[in-house]
């Protein structure tokens, strides 16, 4: 535990340096502000045109944010030699990529809740302020972005040899899971027989961390009727009063699985040297 702890307060310090993080946090806030302006020309409550563009918009910003911050982090180790240099030590492999989340995630969940505190103050100051449950819902959609597209990566900085390779792939990963995923889904379940597109529409949902929180919001938030009978039993589940907890606990095994196919990547390197 002594050394999750000394790799993610070293992680933080590094974050914290890294002025790709203050870019991220300045354009971030300049965001929050963006969505600020448009609750004042229409003030946001329940899942409406205006909510959906919001969470479209947040969409595309976060996931790219934190695939940046967290693949360059760990390509950064290799290059920097910094990992040679840890691996000489009786620090775990373990505990070395679990500190290297919980850092992460810190730094990305304070830029986060800067960016939406900042929001929330100007507000509050201009009478302007947002529907409660829908800003928190918002900031949780937010931080389960955060938290989930961190342990993917994490994966592409296990495999990048470089912040350049860790750079294309991160793009494309972006693009894949959060521009393109309709469009590929679409294509994709139109050439399957029918019996076939709700099993599988359930299994691709789960593994694409962009699209199941998004489903998740849209649903407590009220939207679940624009999602189409497909998503049926998605909305089913989701509104049921432990579905909050349904949901986090398949979030939770989607991280912890994720961060164990991490952990085996850097431990088969490192046993080969």
């Amino acid at each position: 535990m002594a050394d999750i702890l000394q790799v993610a307060r070293r992680e933080i310090k590094m974050g914290f340096r890294n002025p790709w993080a203050y870019s991220f946090l300045t354009l971030f806030c300049a965001f929050s502000l963006g969505l600020l302006l448009i609750n004042a020309q229409n003030v946001v409550e329940g899942y409406t045109a205006v909510t959906g563009s919001m969470l479209s918009l947040i969409l595309y910003l976060l996931p790219l944010m934190t695939l940046f911050l967290g693949s360059f982090s760990l390509t950064s180790e290799k290059e920097d030699g910094s990992w040679q240099l840890l691996s000489t030590y009786p620090i775990g492999t373990l505990s070395f990529v679990l500190g290297k989340y919980i850092g992460l995630a810190a730094v990305l969940l304070v830029i986060v809740a800067f960016g939406y505190g900042l929001m929330g103050l100007i507000s509050g100051f201009l009478g302007t302020a947002f529907d409660s449950s829908t800003y928190f819902l918002f900031l949780a959609f937010s931080a389960g972005l955060v938290l989930l597209f961190l342990t993917i990566a994490l994966f592409i900085g296990s495999l990048s040899r470089n912040r350049w390779q860790a750079l294309t792939v991160s793009v494309a990963v972006w693009f894949f899971l959060v521009i393109g995923w309709p469009t590929f889904l679409i294509a994709g379940l139109g050439l399957l027989p029918y019996l076939w597109i709700k099993p599988l529409l359930v299994i691709l949902t789960i593994l694409n961390p962009a699209e199941l929180v998004r489903l998740f919001v849209v649903v407590k938030l009220g939207g679940g009727s624009v999602l189409g009978p497909e998503y049926y039993q998605w909305v089913e589940w989701m509104s049921r009063p432990n579905g909050s907890l349904l949901f986090l606990g398949v979030c939770l095994v989607w991280i912890l699985l994720s961060i164990l196919a991490v952990y085996w990547l850097w431990e088969r390197g490192r046993s080969r040297g």
